[in-house]
This record gives C-alpha cells, structure tokens and sequence, in this order.
C-alpha cells in the first residue's frame, strides 16, 4: 500500500494499479481501501469500486467508530466523479449523520472533523465545511505537530477549491508544496502530480497560480 501511494504522488498510476490489484481488504482495513479508491479516483475511473464499498458498508462494523462513516465519504466521492451525482449526495448525507455523533465524544479529533468538513463539502454546505476546516487547523496547529499538523491545511485547501475561494485555496497549497508533511489522504502530501490528477482541484484548473503550481519541479 505504502509503495502504491508512493506512486500514485509521483504521478505513476500505472505503477500503483499494478501494486494495488492483489490486494483485497476489508473496511478493518481502511487505509488500503481508501488508497484503492483513490487510485480509481485519480483514473478518473472509479465505477469498478462503487460495489465494493456498498458491500463493505452494508454491514458496518461497529468497533470501526466513525472510520464507517469516512468510508461512505469515500463512497460518495466516488459516485461524484463517476456521474451520479444525485447518489453521492445521498452518501454524503448518510456520512454526516454517521459521523457527526463522534464529534460530541472526540471534540478534538482532527480526524473526524477533517471527515466532516470534505463531507459537509460534497454536501454543498459550504458554511459548514469552512468552519470545520478552521476548527480542524486550531485543533492541530502546526506548531504543535510539524508532521500531521500541516494535514489540516490541506484540509482546508480541498475544502477552498471546492467552495469556490481560489484564493485560499492557492495560499495553503504553495505552503503546503514548501513543506514535508504527513498528509490527509493515503497517498501522503499533497505533489504537482497529485495536483494535475486529483479531481477535487478541477475548479482551480483554469487558474494561472495553479498551474504553476501543478507544473512545478517534484519534491525529493
């Protein structure tokens, strides 16, 4: 899984297809899940895995606790960007009601409310996922965390292009670029090559900042 993201940061799908075919795991194993379906994701191409996370989520598990309701996250992204947007609506709706009871028990969890501001994003409820993404800066700020503390930036920076702040957007993906950091999805820190793939910057495609950065030289 790790060699897998590895690729799919550097851009090299094809790689990270091959390493990620044999594998087969269930929702205990969510990282491994999440990275397949982002690679489908990143294809452009994430019909195949749709059936596979209802099947997992059909009978959720509830030792996971909110990891449940990240994955009906996932679920919803995928059936986004595979067209059906009217599903991934319905996804999204279930992944808030799923998670949000957590956030009374784990206030300080920058997990979960990292979950909560994408969902509230898909979701359209820009209001929401704004003030989730500043909650989630301030319940990790980077100064007390230099490894995951940038991870709610990136947070942030998703949640900007979607919403419709390019401007945002921009300011915390150069400083995330300048930076090593651990990264909120799978795949690690946000690369120039997950920028030009990843289908949750398409809003920003068209401008100029961004396609510097989506163009500029890869980091070691």
């Amino acid at each position: 899984m790790f060699k897998a993201a590895i690729a799919q940061a550097e851009g090299d799908l094809p790689r990270a297809a091959a390493l990620l075919a044999p594998l087969h795991p269930g929702a205990d194993d969510s990282p491994v899940l999440e990275t397949q379906v982002y690679q489908t994701i990143l294809e452009r191409n994430p019909g195949p895995m749709i059936p596979r996370l209802k099947e997992v989520l059909a009978k959720p598990n509830p030792a996971l606790g909110y990891l449940n309701g990240e994955l009906r996250f996932w679920l919803g992204w995928a059936q986004e960007v595979a067209g059906d947007h009217a599903a991934a609506q319905e996804s999204w709706k279930q992944a808030r009601s799923e998670l949000q009871p957590f956030l009374k028990e784990q206030p300080e969890n920058f997990y979960l409310i990292g979950d909560l501001a994408l969902t509230n994003m898909g979701s359209g409820d820009k209001a929401a996922a704004l003030t989730l993404s500043e909650r989630v800066m301030a319940a990790l700020p980077i100064e007390k965390d230099a490894v995951t503390g940038p991870t709610p930036i990136e947070i942030l920076a998703r949640v900007a292009a979607q919403m419709g702040e390019p401007d945002r957007a921009i300011a915390a993906l150069q400083k995330l670029l300048s930076i090593p950091y651990a990264g909120a999805f799978p795949a690690g820190p946000l690369t120039p090559a997950l920028l030009r793939l990843d289908p949750m910057f398409d809003p920003l495609r068209n401008d100029p900042r961004f396609g510097k950065l989506a163009e500029s030289a890869e980091p070691e």
